[in-house]
């Protein structure tokens, strides 16, 4: 077995300020090294709190998060920080600068290469897409063991993502690099990504390898019956017609249709299902 890269146990972060609400409460999980991981849930589940912790750059209220020390980790915020004076060529001498034991040139300039900016431009005056580009260019050029990407290709055409994306897996194929990635892009997510972490209302709602996940779950329809033993995430009932996602208990037996469920499937039922109470597990 794997070990792990990433381990939370309880992990939680509660807000000074918004009354001392909870962005993330009693997640426990872990992350295999050397997997693509896909971070999902709605606006607000609590996706970006997570790899600012993961990233070292949040304290957590309650729990722990084990991660790699930082000159072994790379993080794209979603808003891409960058010093908008710099130019372009000051930015990645920068990188190299701060990271003189790894910093690899070619991997930095493999992400530019399908738009390359001018040296001299100043960051500032950049597209929100070759800005993303050098965000990621200044990740990749640091060799990381993991790579923690909130949203990172928001700013890009769907042509320039699916491009970055076939440099990240290349990438992450040949050094064995674990991606931790947070998307709305299910589309993205799947063709790409071999594990996965679903967050919402601050809690871990799944988490697991995503074969292992689909296998697990089968979509079925047919007329309105028991379907115990079976555990259903969700269920919708239309006249005498029942269409529910379900975690196997074994056998499926019955006058059923069913199919493998796509990663879409699954997830957009986790999210519909009901919350656990509280107190529950996640």
């Amino acid at each position: 077995m794997t070990d792990p890269v990433i381990e939370a146990e309880g992990l939680g972060l509660r807000y000074r300020r918004r009354g001392g609400a909870w962005a993330l409460k009693d997640c426990t999980f872990t992350l295999p090294a050397g997997r693509v991981v896909a971070v999902v849930g709605p606006n607000g589940a609590g996706k970006t709190t997570l790899l600012a912790l993961a990233a070292r750059l949040l304290r957590p209220t309650e729990g722990r998060i084990e991660t790699p020390t930082r000159d072994r980790l790379a993080y794209v915020a979603q808003d891409k920080p960058l010093y908008g004076q710099l130019t372009v060529a000051e930015t990645l001498e920068l990188g190299r600068r701060l990271n003189p034991d790894r910093w690899d040139p070619a991997a930095a300039e493999r992400v530019l290469a399908a738009a390359p900016p001018a040296p001299d431009a100043r960051v500032r005056s950049l597209s929100g897409g070759r800005r993303s580009r050098l965000a990621l260019a200044l990740a990749l050029g640091k060799r990381p063991d993991v790579l923690l990407l909130d949203e990172p290709m928001a700013d890009l055409d769907p042509l320039a993502r699916r491009e970055l994306m076939g440099a990240l897996m290349a990438d992450a194929a040949e050094r064995g690099t674990t991606v931790v990635m947070s998307s709305h892009i299910l589309t993205e997510l799947e063709g790409a990504c071999d594990h996965l972490l679903l967050v919402q209302d601050g809690r871990i709602r799944l988490t697991g390898a995503i074969d292992d996940l689909l296998s697990a779950h089968t979509l079925l329809s047919g007329p309105v019956a028991d379907l115990a033993p079976h555990t259903v995430v969700e269920s919708r009932t239309t006249g005498r017609q029942l269409t529910a996602l379900i975690r196997r208990q074994g056998p499926v037996e019955g006058p059923w249709e069913t199919r493998d469920p796509s990663l879409e499937d699954l997830l957009l039922a986790h999210l519909r299902a009901p919350r656990p109470r509280e107190g529950a597990s996640a």
